[in-house]
């Protein structure tokens, strides 16, 4: 029986992540803020030496959507600390561990690509500091690194929004679903790349297994949709009209416009490497990723 040690364990990944472990027969001790059966705080792991396992994933971040949070450095500062110090943590213990984990994957976003109708990105574009939240992104995937000497495998996940099932109706990473209305976001003409749960897990897990996975993955599904298009095939899915738009001006003014961007703009982002690495995804279309999630 293998360990696994996984950050972010209670969040939506996080939870599917350790269901999909556990069902294969390995031991999993996920690390929380909170103490808990099968857990460990993040203030022990920063305390102590790394407990020895097999291998070492970090989920862990602050929902960057959240409607009751305000724009402000405040609110920046928690984003960073609950990416980058997690990260940088968890990458300092495993490089003094005695015996380190095998490998170590770390979480991304597809935020580190500029916003564009027209470029087509693979994980091969380089480092942008175009905003504020590409510079997160780039900032989060440095934290992560370890040195030359260290044997442990690093994996980066570039994660798109991820679909699954909550209370009978498709659960995404970001928010909202225009409150349940339906409608597209701003023009909709947005490039929005989406990922199916149970892909988003087992693109994981072929990574914890398969020693020739490493660098950066785009975690999104094969087939590029728009936001115009996602919201119609959502609504086909639920019987649902969608009539009513989420115009961009009041997604600005509660959001913020930088934060806003994550709606209201997009990225055309391609999984190439993903599947070279060898995935196969199980759900590369749109339509049914969502009928499955609600059948």
């Amino acid at each position: 029986m293998n360990m696994f040690l996984p950050g972010g364990g209670t969040g939506f990944i996080g939870k599917a992540l350790v269901d999909t472990l556990k069902r294969a027969g390995h031991e999993v001790t996920v690390i929380s803020r909170t103490q808990a059966p099968g857990r460990i705080t993040w203030n022990e792991i920063s305390k102590s030496p790394l407990p020895e396992c097999e291998a070492v994933v970090n989920l862990a971040g602050k929902n960057i959507l959240n409607p009751l949070k305000r724009w402000n450095e405040t609110f920046l500062q928690e984003l960073r600390q609950s990416r980058i110090e997690t990260t940088q943590t968890l990458a300092s213990k495993i490089a003094d561990a005695a015996v380190p984990p095998k490998v170590f994957v770390t979480s991304s976003a597809v935020g580190y690509y500029p916003a564009s109708e027209t470029e087509e990105y693979t994980e091969d574009f380089p480092p942008s500091s175009a905003d504020t939240l590409t510079r997160l992104c780039k900032d989060w995937e440095n934290s992560a690194k370890l040195p030359d000497n260290c044997t442990t495998r690093l994996v980066t996940l570039r994660i798109g929004v991820v679909l699954g099932r909550s209370g009978g109706v498709i659960q995404q990473t970001i928010w909202p679903f225009w409150f349940g209305l339906g409608g597209v976001i701003g023009s909709g003409k947005q490039h929005f790349p989406w990922i199916h749960i149970d892909d988003m897990t087992g693109i994981i897990t072929h990574s914890l297994d398969n020693d020739h996975v490493t660098g950066v993955l785009n975690a999104v599904a094969p087939e590029i949709v728009t936001n115009e298009r996602f919201t119609k095939e959502y609504g086909s899915v639920l019987w649902r009209p969608t009539l009513i738009p989420a115009p961009s001006f009041a997604l600005n003014i509660m959001f913020g416009t930088e934060r806003a961007k994550i709606l209201l703009e997009g990225q055309k982002v391609i999984p190439k490497r993903t599947l070279e690495m060898g995935y196969r995804f199980k759900f590369p279309e749109l339509k049914a990723a969502m009928k499955n999630i609600l059948s």
